[in-house]
């Protein structure tokens, strides 16, 4: 299956979001880091920037909910514009609950799980999620670096995913760059989160383009 890209705007330029969201445009999915400064480190947006920029990009919203208790804002984070939704196992106390209250907006839904969180978490979740999104970099901050042994990670749940016959996308998100990059998908990530490595770069489009490259040919 050919590799994806969600660029993630918490890397573009937040004064010329609209100019940023046209030099990603051949990209997959576009990736928001919702941040609360609660179950993370660090604040970012909610959803009225995703309202705001709905209507200049046809890509689907792929939106990462680092939040404590998301629950309380499924419905607004998906009637801003949001395609998937993401939560992490460990911030909402019935995390399945939440992936039903998700469906039941009629979109996507995932998980995500932190550098130290095992994979156990996710056994009775895994038929009916979309996508589990593996962060390889502790959350909170971008530009972080890779850590090496989330390939492993990747690794063992892909192996899960095609011994179970799951509907289910492998997402990673932290530090991955044009050295890693080939490593991480031949792991098995089916959809590669890049933050700095494209909207970091003096034209994102060519950088978009580059690691598609890498993806598909190394």
């Amino acid at each position: 299956m050919k590799t994806e890209f969600a660029p993630s705007l918490l890397s573009a330029d937040f004064s010329q979001l609209k100019e940023e969201l046209k030099s990603v445009k051949e990209a997959d999915y576009l990736h928001f880091d919702v941040m609360d400064g609660v179950y993370v480190p660090n604040i970012t947006f909610g959803p009225t920037l995703i309202k705001a920029l709905r209507s200049h990009s046809d890509l689907p919203f792929d939106t990462h909910l680092m939040i404590t208790k998301p629950e309380r804002y499924i419905k607004e984070f998906a009637e801003a514009g949001s395609d998937i939704l993401t939560v992490h196992v460990e911030a909402t106390e019935h995390v399945h609950r939440v992936i039903q209250m998700i469906k039941e907006m009629g979109i996507k839904a995932g998980c995500s799980l932190n550098p130290a969180t095992p994979l156990e978490g996710l056994k009775y979740l895994l038929p009916d999620l979309d996508q589990i999104l593996i962060m390889s970099v502790n959350p909170g901050f971008g530009g972080q670096a890779y850590i090496p042994q989330i390939t492993e990670k990747i690794k063992s749940l892909s192996k899960i995913i095609k011994e179970n016959n799951y509907d289910c996308k492998i997402e990673v998100d932290g530090g991955i760059k044009t050295h890693n990059l080939k490593t991480i998908v031949d792991a098995g990530a089916d959809i590669i989160v890049a933050g700095s490595a494209i909207f970091g770069q003096e034209e994102p489009a060519a950088a978009l383009a580059e690691m598609r490259r890498i993806a598909d040919n190394g």
